[in-house]
């Protein structure tokens, strides 16, 4: 149920963010997801692809300083406070979120939004008792 993401640190110059991305698409690498942090000298870039392994590799093989970290991709219902009530829920378990981000795979009843906790399994534990769909890498890599 965990999801592979890659973090990529990059310095923050004109064109840097391109760059990195023309690596992954001239390999046929799909992107997923992405989220873009910065600060007024380097970004972090996260992002989950269609095969972690390869874009990782390629981004070592071009100097890229890229880190693996596990995240939860969570089902959350599509209507006002449905994130709020995970984020509840999460609360009464005492989970911390790091980050998170959110994309769109199709139009219908449900977003889906990516999650770094600080104890990445005792969310897992309380979003399934609480009923929440959490989705394999599989399906994500695959959508």
């Amino acid at each position: 149920m965990r999801v592979r993401q890659l973090s990529v640190f990059l310095e923050n110059k004109s064109g840097r963010l391109a760059e990195v991305l023309n690596v992954l698409a001239e390999a046929g690498i799909n992107l997923r997801a992405l989220a873009l942090a910065d600060t007024r000298d380097f970004g972090v870039l996260r992002v989950i692809v269609d095969d972690v392994d390869k874009a990782h590799a390629l981004l070592k093989e071009h100097g890229v300083t890229a880190n693996e970290t596990d995240v939860l991709a969570i089902e959350v219902p599509d209507q006002p406070g449905g994130l709020a009530g995970i984020l509840e829920l999460l609360g009464r378990q005492n989970v911390s979120v790091e980050y998170m981000y959110a994309f769109v795979a199709k139009s219908g009843s449900k977003a889906i939004m990516v999650f770094r906790f600080d104890n990445l399994d005792q969310a897992a534990g309380a979003l399934q008792r609480g009923g929440v769909r959490i989705l394999t890498g599989k399906e994500l890599y695959s959508l």
